[in-house]
């Protein structure tokens, strides 16, 4: 049998314009879908925890239990303990781990977790294999990841339909699927789940200051992070190109009636 692929390249890398959209993740903006099952003595398994707000969020939840924040990521857990501490959390960890290949044993977490993890992963549906098998029967296991091709945006900025065929590209070069929010009913089925709670959420960026805020950090990322070198190395786009996507960003974030709208699928599935 052939050995999935271990993990796609992560599309993003962790510039500052990127963790400025990771910090301000709560578990209320994020994962609202799973807090009404939360309950006090539970222990979750955050995975792909980046910086770890929502990690100290559902820390916060659960006082009785414990949170296990991981990610492929050392350096990025750094920040996630320092961010734990300043909120003087005892209860919540943080270690280096791999989706396809946990190393937990059988029935391990009340809830397992991953919110934006499997449109970057190598294997989605083997990922959703080992998040079920480190869940306790009667657990859940809970995904949130956006869809790429269904976020919509007025006024109508040429720039930004170049900008999301880009992002395709790269992040299919890269080995993961963008448009992941879509399919995660699907690769839940596939994984062999059956008791899914299939929904969907989205951020809205309107006010002035949250298209300045959204507007100026994808403004930023497609210049200055990992996700512009692999769009140049990778021959998707000259840095010209780049250059024209940044600037229509802003120009989008200026117009007084802009509008962005992000469509996530969500899944809570019962072990």
């Amino acid at each position: 049998m052939s050995k999935p692929q271990e993990t796609a390249v992560y599309t993003h890398g962790h510039h500052e314009s990127v963790l400025r959209s990771h910090t301000w993740r709560t578990a209320a903006n994020s994962a609202g879908y799973l807090l009404g099952s939360l309950k006090p003595h539970m222990r979750i398994l955050d995975i792909g925890c980046g910086p770890g707000t929502i990690t100290a969020d559902l820390a916060e939840l659960v006082p009785d239990g414990r949170v296990t924040g991981v990610d492929r990521a050392p350096d990025i857990l750094e920040q996630a303990r320092a961010t734990a501490a300043a909120r003087g959390l005892s209860n919540v960890d943080f270690a280096v781990a791999d989706v396809h290949a946990l190393d937990y044993p059988d029935d391990t977490f009340c809830v397992v977790h991953a919110h934006q993890v499997l449109q970057h992963v190598g294997d989605p549906v083997q990922a959703l294999r080992e998040m079920r098998r480190v869940t306790k029967p009667g657990g859940f296991i809970a995904v949130r990841d956006s869809d790429y091709a269904a976020m919509t945006w007025h006024p109508p900025v040429p720039g930004l339909d170049d900008w999301l065929a880009l992002y395709r590209r790269v992040a299919r070069a890269n080995g993961g699927e963008p448009d992941a929010g879509r399919r995660l009913k699907s690769w839940a089925l596939a994984a062999g789940l059956t008791d899914i709670t299939a929904t969907s959420g989205t951020w809205t960026y309107s006010t002035t200051e949250e298209r300045q805020w959204w507007g100026g950090l994808w403004a930023d990322r497609t210049v200055a992070s990992a996700y512009a070198e692999r769009a140049t190395e990778g021959g998707h786009a000259t840095t010209a190109e780049l250059r024209a996507i940044s600037a229509a960003w802003r120009q989008w974030a200026e117009q007084e009636d802009g509008w962005f709208a992000v469509l996530h699928g969500e899944i809570l599935c019962r072990k």
